[in-house]
């Protein structure tokens, strides 16, 4: 019988697949005994990649900022330099004795692909990434965080610039939020640098250009990647263009004190801070959906901004923190759309209710917390402006550093 049955499943099992392939799906093994399920259930939580990426990209700007404006290494194209290098050579040697690179031999890259698509995107990133750590030079991080929130209004414009989608009143109206946000935080910004502000905008420009040039690329399906196996194609050419720049701007100056006085072991662990962050977020992706990508970054910016505060005493406005509330809030709605945060505040509204049915008196601390949050925010944009000898005093460190980085052609003078 158990025969039979068997035979009379075989043809219709056969006549799902194409032809020429019925023989090569016979089970070779009986599949009852296979622990196939239990072997592909991750190890980890999602929650932890979360958390690692979470650390690692915080780490990774906090580490920046300390090395070029607090352990006073202002090289910023160096050390940008330093990190590309320090990246082709960690995924040069994961090609060759690793296996995590190897969905790179699925990309038909040729000579001809890599002079009109690779490089002009890695220019951009190098650029990119020159501007990005200038600034450092001159603003705050929690400044540079609430700058950096108008790099999707900034990439809508380059799509638009580059076809890659048609101009539309409607998404334009979905970014004005991050626009008026980021226009109130500047307002409220006390130590408001003009240069550190051109800095700053023109990386995100730059930034923004590249992913739109990105996304033009990797929408034919044959050269979609990895985030390891972008790094591999775009790190040595980024490397060598910063190389360049460095080499007229920035090492004619540097001397074997500037790096003693950072420390050798310094700059590897920065190095590899760095590249770990590519590693995190090759493990994370897969792993969550695009609203907790979109939630968890939000939460990182808000962590990078109370963490400049406490490290580096960078104040920060109730005004500021108001425009910067307005700008992550329209963020979080260009991103998601407004069907899907319906949904979710929906879920959110009966998850809450269900805990204060559990813990009322927990859920009414929580409550004073917040309130309280609020009002202390409030209370310090009505009292944000300092003394006027503190603004002079950020001010002349600005020229300052200025002067010693530029010598007497100070940009702007």
């Amino acid at each position: 019988m158990e025969k039979e049955r068997q035979s009379g499943e075989q043809p219709r099992e056969q006549a799902l697949q194409p032809p020429g392939e019925q023989q090569q799906t016979l089970p070779t093994v009986n599949p009852a005994v296979q622990p196939k399920p239990q072997a592909e259930q991750p190890l980890l939580h999602p929650a932890f990649y979360v958390a690692l990426w979470i650390t690692l990209s915080g780490s990774v700007i906090l580490f920046n900022k300390w090395v070029l404006h607090t352990a006073k290494f202002e090289f910023p194209v160096v050390l940008t330099t330093w990190h590309l290098a320090f990246s082709t050579l960690m995924t040069q040697l994961m090609a060759r004795f690793t296996t995590k690179l190897d969905s790179r031999k699925k990309v038909p890259m040729t000579g001809r692909v890599y002079l009109r698509a690779i490089v002009p995107i890695g220019v951009l990133f190098s650029a990119s990434l020159i501007f990005s750590n200038l600034t450092y030079l001159y603003l705050s991080v929690s400044f540079i965080q609430m700058l950096k929130a108008t790099t999707p209004v900034a990439t809508l414009f380059a799509q638009w610039s580059l076809g890659l989608s048609p101009p539309s009143l409607s998404r334009l109206g979905n970014v004005s939020a991050i626009v008026v946000g980021v226009m109130i935080a500047s307002y409220g910004e006390i130590k408001f640098v003009l240069i550190g502000f051109i800095f700053q905008m023109a990386g995100v420009g730059f930034e923004a250009t590249r992913l739109a040039m990105v996304e033009r690329l990797l929408s034919s399906a044959e050269f979609k990647m990895e985030p390891l196996v972008s790094l591999y194609y775009f790190a040595p050419v980024c490397a060598i263009m910063n190389g360049i720049v460095a080499i007229f701007w920035e090492l004619p100056r540097l001397t074997l004190a500037d790096i003693e006085r950072v420390g050798y072991f310094t700059l590897l662990a920065n190095a590899v801070v760095a590249f770990m962050l590519n590693i995190a977020v090759v493990l994370l992706i897969g792993r969550t959906s695009s609203l907790v990508m979109t939630l968890c970054g939000v939460l990182k910016d808000i962590l990078l901004v109370v963490a400049s505060m406490v490290i580096f005493r960078d104040p920060v406005s109730g005004l500021q923190m108001f425009g910067y509330s307005i700008a992550l809030g329209g963020l979080v709605y260009y991103k998601l759309g407004a069907d899907k945060i319906k949904g979710h505040v929906a879920q959110a509204n009966m998850a809450w209710a269900d805990y204060g049915a559990r813990h009322p008196a927990l859920r009414k601390v929580l409550v004073f917390v917040a309130v309280l949050f609020v009002l202390m925010l409030v209370l310090g944009g009505l009292h944000q402006n300092l003394p006027e000898d503190y603004v002079r005093k950020a001010d002349e460190a600005a020229l300052e550093r200025l002067h010693r980085i530029y010598g007497d052609e100070t940009p702007g003078s």
